[in-house]
């Protein structure tokens, strides 16, 4: 039962004007997300280098200038000293947290109760590295550091690994040769287009004596010997859950998305690469990052901070201001994209959200539970796995299909 009028969910191609295939929803993913890269091999598709792989450098935009630089130069040295030694104390904190069971830490109720924030402050994080912090959670679209769980945070580096807070050749370094959206593409057409119902979109699920019986809004009821859910957190809310236990329940209501929209830019050429610059920027803008999914391709997140902002403006204004800083980042020749796309993940009523959200507090209430099934009822998605990405979504997908079919369960 697909709730949309297509397949795909956060993961959508778009056909431009001029004939380019561009991608409105997610676009890469890491070496380490191995579920996700089995998957892509199993339906035969390729893969290439994703924009990590260019050499050029990153350029930032902030509210009191622009820079180009991989040595972060709106840094001073002792900033980016200070900078090293926090990055330290984080990697070796994350060391001691399992990714897959952060409950079982024993501190985890004190580190989830902290926020990032709070604990750079801790740390004695000079003002410029608690900047820098804020800077990655607006490019990432991910939820500030005041409002981002310690413990989430540590988990998450915990699944990949890597130097940094956030390890860019861990978790963004691949693509799809064919596009994203040629992977649910591909599951489609080996489903069988008959297999999957769109437009159809559910109000209720009900456990009883073993069985699932799912209703549609349209009153059409379903019944079936089991039931996997792969509704995003948001729009689950909407959805009445009866026959599961009050734990199930509570874990699966304590779940949340971060609230971010996608603009994509077209050009003719990848310009900014003339001025050694690589596409890939964090900025303190409406919008909190760029990057190049395509040659001529720029994709823009904003994030949460921005979010209300962004779509409070008018639509040419929001487009006028969203070119502008483009501009200012990469020069006049920015003034005139082809083609402008916003897709709005957070106000997408089938998905509103980007990634996966927490806010100090949430693990504990999600709890152990988290990702886990209760028979007949079976969970998967993205926001079921450490922070969202279309890893999540498969290695989640995955487990719960081997539980359903009775290979094995964390249930």
């Amino acid at each position: 039962m697909e709730g949309r009028n297509r397949r795909g969910g956060r993961v959508e191609a778009v056909t431009l004007p001029d004939g380019r295939v561009v991608q409105a929803g997610g676009e890469v993913f890491g070496p380490g997300h191995t579920a996700y890269g089995e998957l892509v091999e199993e339906l035969g598709l390729s893969v290439e280098p994703s924009y990590v792989a260019d050499p050029r450098e990153i350029s930032w935009g902030l509210v009191d200038g622009v820079h180009v630089g991989d040595d972060v130069p709106w840094m001073s040295k002792a900033e980016r000293r200070d900078d090293e030694r926090v990055r330290r104390a984080f990697v070796e904190l994350a060391a001691s947290v399992d990714p897959d069971d952060p409950w079982a830490h024993p501190d985890a109720a004190a580190l989830d109760a902290v926020s990032l924030a709070e604990w750079l402050r801790r740390q004695g994080a000079l003002p410029a590295v608690r900047r820098r912090h804020e800077l990655a959670s607006l490019s990432l679209a991910c939820d500030g550091p005041e409002r981002t769980s310690l413990l989430a945070e540590l988990r998450k580096h915990a699944a990949l690994g890597g130097d940094g807070f956030y390890d860019l050749e861990r978790w963004e370094s691949l693509k799809v040769a064919e596009g994203s959206a040629a992977v649910p593409a591909a599951m489609a057409a080996e489903l069988g287009h008959e297999t999957i119902r769109l437009g159809a979109t559910v109000r209720r699920i009900e456990i009883s004596a073993g069985r699932a019986r799912v209703t549609l809004t349209d009153g059409e009821a379903i019944a079936a010997d089991a039931v996997v859910c792969t509704i995003p957190a948001g729009p689950l809310r909407a959805v009445e859950i009866a026959g599961v236990s009050d734990a199930r329940l509570r874990s699966l209501r304590s779940r949340r998305s971060a609230l971010a929209a996608k603009v994509v830019a077209a050009y003719e050429a990848s310009f900014w690469r003339e001025a050694g610059q690589n596409g890939l920027a964090e900025c303190e803008w409406l919008f909190g990052s760029t990057w190049p999914q395509r040659e001529g391709v720029l994709s823009m997140l904003v994030p949460p901070e921005r979010l209300s902002a962004f779509l409070a403006t008018p639509e040419a204004v929001r487009s006028s201001t969203v070119v502008d800083y483009l501009v200012a980042l990469y020069g006049e020749r920015a003034r005139f994209p082809v083609a402008m796309l916003e897709p709005s993940w957070g106000v997408d009523p089938f998905t509103q959200g980007n990634i996966a959200s927490w806010a100090p507090g949430d693990l504990t209430r999600v709890g152990p539970l988290h990702g886990t099934h209760e028979p007949p009822l079976y969970v998967a998605g993205s926001d079921h796995w450490v922070a969202g990405y279309m890893e999540g979504a498969v290695r989640t997908g995955r487990d719960a299909a081997r539980a359903a079919l009775g290979a094995g369960s964390r249930a």
